[in-house]
């Protein structure tokens, strides 16, 4: 019993599903107009936190993982209730980041529009949002998500090169937003830091034109970050397989990769 409740857990959500709640937040993100480090809060809150709390808070792993959550927005977690609970992780953030946060009917209106299935009460909203953080267990921090570290080395790039003025920041987010929605990727979140580099120099290889590559990204990223340069052009060749869809570039072309990196 025990077994099958751990697969069930593990198998939640399942990729489809992932897949449309994440493209949901973000979409409900644009709607908002969302200050990048709200977007990524909620995001991280979310994806990163709520998502993968939930099977074991609704008794999925067994009575002895921790109090399971009682109501009737997560019996059964339907795809309106969950979208519902992307929406509270949104206002969550806002309410960190914001000195004006989102106001619960400025949320509910925007929910009414982008919700196929229900209607929600701005009751529904505060009830969401206790269940959520009951599920989180009030971790609401966010000094250490991607976002955070990413902007911090890209301000020190353009401090010391000119070319950091040739990195998009909107690149590296919409690195980051690919990276979200791919569940394969999703995993390397949990290390922002080291995500945060390395999406940096994947933002350097696709925005900084190749005859100006003549800063040595890598060796600087290690000083900034201390990380290793392999374990980063891991990172960096994952991503840009995932964003720019290269099946042609497998493991075997790092070595001649990372001497181009370098030039």
């Amino acid at each position: 019993m025990e077994v099958e409740e751990a697969a069930a857990a593990s198998a939640w959500p399942g990729s489809s599903k992932r897949c449309h709640l994440l493209q949901f937040l973000l979409h409900a993100s644009k709607r908002l107009d969302l200050r990048p480090i709200v977007k990524y809060s909620a995001l991280e809150f979310f994806s990163g936190r709520f998502l993968p709390a939930l099977p074991r808070k609704m008794g999925f792993c067994g009575a002895r993982s921790g109090r399971v959550v009682r109501s009737w927005l997560v019996e059964p977690p339907r795809d309106s209730n969950l979208e519902l609970f992307a929406l509270v992780a949104v206002w969550i953030a806002s309410k960190i980041h914001d000195l004006r946060p989102l106001s619960v009917k400025s949320l509910k209106a925007l929910g009414d529009r982008i919700i196929a299935d229900q209607h929600f009460m701005c009751r529904d909203f505060a009830d969401a949002e206790l269940v959520f953080m009951e599920v989180v267990e009030h971790n609401i921090g966010s000094s250490s998500i991607a976002f955070i570290y990413l902007e911090d080395l890209l301000i020190h790039f353009r401090e010391i090169s000119k070319l950091g003025d040739l990195l998009d920041m909107d690149v590296c987010m919409e690195i980051l937003d690919i990276l979200y929605e791919t569940e394969d990727t999703s995993l390397l979140f949990n290390s922002p830091c080291s995500l945060a580099a390395s999406t940096l120099v994947a933002a350097y290889v696709i925005s900084v034109p190749k005859q100006t590559w003549e800063f040595p990204i890598l060796p600087w990223v290690r000083f900034a970050t201390s990380y290793n340069e392999e374990e980063i052009m891991k990172i960096v060749l994952t991503i840009l397989l995932h964003v720019l869809k290269l099946d042609e570039f497998k493991e075997n072309d790092m070595e001649d990769f990372e001497v181009r990196c370098l030039l």
